[in-house]
C-alpha cells in the first residue's frame, strides 16, 4: 500500500512512530427535559453533587500531573478548578436551571458552549487556549450528570500514537508510557493539551480535520511535529528514516540540555538573550531550571481572570515579588494587564464592542481605567527592589500613549516615594510591538521608549487582517508572510538606530527552525515556553550572523510564505523546512 501523506500545523516538536489507537469517548445524547416546579431545587442540588465530585477528580488529577510531570504543567487544574467555582460559569448553569426550568445536563451544555465561544474569540492566544479548560470542564460535569465512564487508554500497543478529534488536559494526566505521539483533528499551538505535550516532549500535529479519516486504528504511522507532517502505512524505508532522525534529534537535545545555562552566543561573537515566557509566578523556577537568561513576557492577566474581584496591590505585590526573586538581576519583563473588549472579567463593567479586536484592549483599557492602572503599576513599582524588573505596556499604537502610561509610572512612584516606599529607580519603560502602527513608526517610537518586544501572534494577525482564531481564514494567518518580516526587520532597524534593545515574545520565538532568520532580522533577544530554551540557544551557537543577514534578507524579498520557506530552506541546503522525510 502506497503512503499517503497528510499536513497540517505541527504543535510539539520532535518524530514519532507508532500504531494508531483512536481516542474514543464514551457518550451518551443530552436529554433536554422541561421541570416541573417541584423539581428545580433538587435539579439544583443534583448539579451541586456533580460540581463537588468534579472538584473531587481534579484535585486528583492535579497531584498526579505535579509528581508525574511537574507543578508548573499541573497549573492548568487550577484553572479548572477555578471555572468550577466561578459564578459566571456554574452559577450561570444554576441560574439557567431555575429561569428556564431545564435540567441541569442541558443547561450545563448549552453555557458551556457560550463560553467556549467567548474564549475561543479572544485576541490573547493564552487566554483563547482556555476554551480547551472549559470544554474540558464541561465535559466533565456532563460526565457526572449522566453517569458515564471516562476515557479509557487501557491495552495499547507498545509504541502507540493517539488519535483524537480533539484533546482536553484530562487526557493528557495519566497517559501510560506506551504513548509516544498525537495526531488530532483540532486545535492550535497555544491550546493546553499542546503545551503539556511539548513539557512531555510527545511529538504532536493538530488540526487535520477530515483528512483524519485517511487514518484507521491499527496502522502504523510517522508524526513530524515539526513540518506538520503525518505519514500513513510509511515503507519500511520511510520508517528508518524516521527513527534515524529521531536518534539525532535526541542527541541535539541532550547536547542543548547540558549547554542550558551557558550564554548563547553566535559563531562571531554576538549574543543573544534568550528569555522565557512566564504565565505565573509558579513557572518562573522551571524557567530558572531551564537556563532562562530571564523573562521576556510576565503575564500578569492571571492575576484577574483568576480572581472573583480586582485583585488589590498587596495580592499583585507578592505575585511579582515572588518572580522578580526568582531571576535575583536577571532581566524580568512585566506586562502591565492587556484586558478588554470580548475579555470579559465577571466583576468588571467592560463595553460590549461590534469590533473588540479593534476596541479598548491593551494600554487603551488602562489609560482609560486610572484606578485598575494604578494599582498594578504601585504593585509593580513596590516589587521592583525585589530583582530587575522592566515594565512592558501592551497594544500601544502612538507615542502618545506611551507618555501618558510613563507618565502615570512617573506619578505612581513619587506616590510611593513620599509613603516612604523603596523603588527601584533604573526600571526600564517598554511597549509591545504587536500592530502595523507601531512597527511603520517604530523609528518615532524608539525614540521615546527603553525597548521593544514584538509580539508575533498580533502583528500577524493584524497585519494580515486574519483572525487566528478563525478556521475559515486559519491558512491566511501566517508569521512567515514577507510583509510580517519586514515589519519585524523595520522595528529593529529603528531600535539599533538609536540603541536600544529589541526582542520577540511571540510563538515565533521558540520555533528553533527559525532561530536563524531571527537573528538575521536584527532580534537581540528571544523569549519563548521554558521548555525551548535549551534548543534556541544551542541554534544561537551555531549561527554566523552575516549568512542569517543573507537569509532574513532573502526572505523579506519573496513574494509569498511559500516562497520565504523554499528560500529558508534553499539556504540551508536541507529539506527539513517543507517536506516530509
Amino acid at each position: 500500500m502506497a503512503t499517503r501523506v497528510l499536513q497540517d500545523l505541527g504543535v510539539s516538536p520532535g518524530l514519532a512512530v507508532g500504531t494508531a489507537v483512536w481516542l474514543r469517548r464514551a457518550s451518551a445524547e443530552i436529554p433536554v427535559r422541561t421541570l416541573a416546579e417541584a423539581e428545580v431545587a433538587g435539579e439544583q442540588a443534583r448539579f451541586r453533587q456533580a460540581v463537588a465530585e468534579a472538584e473531587a477528580e481534579i484535585g486528583a488529577l492535579r497531584k498526579r500531573v505535579a509528581k508525574d510531570v511537574g507543578e508548573a504543567e499541573a497549573q492548568v487544574f487550577d484553572a479548572h478548578l477555578a471555572f468550577l467555582g466561578d459564578p459566571a460559569y456554574t452559577g450561570e448553569i444554576e441560574r439557567k436551571i431555575v429561569a428556564d426550568r431545564v435540567n441541569a445536563e442541558a443547561a450545563c451544555r448549552d453555557v458551556t458552549e457560550a463560553t467556549r465561544a467567548m474564549l475561543a474569540s479572544l485576541p490573547d492566544e493564552y487566554l483563547a487556549a482556555r476554551a480547551d479548560d472549559i470544554c474540558d470542564v464541561g465535559s466533565r460535569l456532563l460526565r457526572l450528570l449522566q453517569g458515564v465512564a471516562g476515557v479509557d487508554f487501557a491495552n495499547l500497543p507498545e509504541q502507540a500514537v493517539v488519535v483524537a478529534d480533539e484533546l482536553v488536559p484530562s487526557d493528557l494526566s495519566g497517559l501510560p508510557k506506551q504513548v509516544v505521539g498525537f495526531v488530532v483533528a483540532r486545535g492550535s499551538k497555544t491550546a493546553h493539551t499542546a503545551i503539556l505535550a511539548r513539557t512531555m516532549r510527545l511529538p504532536a500535529v493538530y488540526g487535520l480535520g477530515d483528512a483524519m479519516e485517511a487514518i484507521a486504528d491499527g496502522q502504523l504511522l510517522v508524526v513530524d511535529g515539526d513540518t506538520g507532517f503525518v505519514m500513513v502505512d510509511p515503507s519500511t524505508n520511510e520508517v528508518e528514516k524516521a527513527r534515524q532522525a529521531r536518534q539525532v534529534q535526541a542527541e541535539a537535545q541532550a547536547r542543548a540540555e547540558a549547554r542550558a545555562h551557558e550564554s548563547a552566543v553566535t559563531r562571531d561573537g554576538r549574543r543573544i538573550e534568550v528569555f522565557a515566557n512566564v504565565g505565573k509566578p509558579e513557572d518562573a523556577d522551571a524557567a530558572v531550571a531551564a537556563g532562562a537568561d530571564g523573562v521576556g513576557l510576565f503575564r500578569t492577566e492571571f492575576l484577574y481572570f483568576d480572581n472573583d474581584h480586582w485583585p488589590t496591590e498587596e495580592e499583585q505585590y507578592e505575585a511579582y515579588r515572588r518572580v522578580l526573586e526568582a531571576f535575583g538581576e536577571k532581566p524580568v519583563i512585566i506586562r502591565t494587564l492587556d484586558i478588554g473588549g470580548d475579555k470579559q472579567l465577571p466583576y468588571a463593567q467592560l463595553p460590549v464592542e461590534e469590533n473588540p479586536f479593534l476596541g479598548l484592549r491593551g494600554i487603551r483599557y488602562c489609560l482609560a481605567e486610572p484606578d485598575v492602572f494604578r494599582t498594578q503599576l504601585r504593585a509593580l513599582l513596590r516589587a521592583s527592589v525585589h530583582g530587575t524588573l522592566w515594565v512592558m505596556f501592551p497594544m500601544v499604537e502612538n507615542v502618545s500613549e506611551f507618555r501618558a502610561a510613563k507618565e502615570w509610572v512617573a506619578r505612581c512612584k513619587k506616590e510611593l516615594e513620599d509613603e516612604g516606599v523603596a523603588v527601584r529607580e533604573d526600571i526600564p519603560l517598554g511597549i509591545m510591538v504587536e500592530t502595523p502602527a507601531a512597527a511603520l513608526t517604530a523609528d518615532v517610537l524608539a525614540r521615546e521608549v527603553d525597548f521593544f518586544s514584538i509580539g508575533t501572534n498580533d502583528l500577524t494577525q493584524y497585519t494580515l487582517a486574519a483572525d487566528r482564531g478563525n478556521t475559515d481564514v486559519a491558512s491566511l494567518y501566517d508569521p512567515l508572510h514577507p510583509a510580517v518580516l519586514r515589519l519585524i526587520r523595520m522595528t529593529c532597524v529603528a531600535a539599533e538606530q538609536v540603541g536600544i534593545p529589541v526582542g520577540m515574545c511571540g510563538e515565533m520565538a521558540g520555533d528553533a527552525e527559525l532561530t536563524e532568520l531571527l537573528v538575521g532580522l536584527g532580534l537581540q533577544e528571544l523569549s519563548m515556553s521554558s521548555a525551548f530554551v535549551p534548543l534556541v540557544k544551542e541554534r544561537v551557537r551555531g549561527v554566523d550572523t552575516r549568512m542569517a543577514r543573507a537569509k532574513a534578507d532573502a526572505a523579506a524579498a519573496a513574494e509569498s510564505p511559500e516562497a520565504v520557506r523554499a528560500k529558508l530552506a534553499a539556504v540551508d541546503g536541507a529539506g527539513t523546512a517543507g517536506e516530509p522525510l
